[in-house]
């Protein structure tokens, strides 16, 4: 579907050229585009592999895991529906844990491994459960420490401190996240399943 609409979009850039005479301006912007981005993109190779490194070292170091104990009271707080001792449980801890360290190729098969414990404990299958809603809100606006692609776009961008987004971010993913579950606790409510 998205490379229907991308089709479009240029389609109808290129005939709304075309029509206005401004063939030659459109061709001209598309080559500058071309270098900006590849620029863009060499600028933040340095940087990603930096923070991709650094975040490996707190992975291997076990930060991730201490991470996760200092959290699992709030995880079992939020999913008080689901068995302390199930690996749904310890699956998104992992992935809450993972994303809060922006290692988001960590905790993508967490999550999804998550979702699956969580289907399991499912006895409508063809529904999704309130708890799987929750998580999904929680990963989708996970609370991030460490925003490394921000930090990277900003360095490459020649921001003089790329550094400054680390409070905003954790503030704004945290009232994120906080709306959120309330938004979801709201619905549980009112129908007793969000979906």
């Amino acid at each position: 579907m998205i490379n229907k609409i991308w089709f479009f979009m240029i389609a109808i850039s290129i005939t709304f050229a075309a029509t206005n005479g401004k063939m030659e301006i459109l061709s001209k912007e598309i080559f500058i585009s071309l270098k900006s981005s590849l620029e863009l993109t060499l600028g933040l190779l340095g940087s990603m592999m930096l923070w991709c490194g650094v975040l490996k070292v707190a992975e291997k170091s076990g930060m991730v895991k201490k991470l996760g104990i200092i959290i699992s009271p709030i995880v079992d707080a939020i999913f008080h529906d689901i068995p302390k001792r199930s690996e749904a449980i310890g699956a998104m801890i992992m992935n809450i844990t993972s994303n809060m360290l922006g290692l988001g190729n960590a905790a993508t098969p967490t999550g999804l491994k998550a979702i699956k414990e969580l289907q399991k404990l499912n006895n409508d299958k063809s529904t999704a459960t309130n708890a799987m809603c929750r998580f999904l809100v929680i990963n989708s606006a996970p609370i991030c420490i460490i925003p490394s692609t921000v930090i990277s776009i900003r360095a490459s961008l020649g921001s003089q401190n790329p550094g400054s987004i680390i409070l905003p971010s954790i503030l704004s993913s945290f009232v994120a996240i906080l709306v959120g579950i309330i938004c979801c606790k709201v619905f549980e409510m009112k129908g007793g399943r969000i979906s």
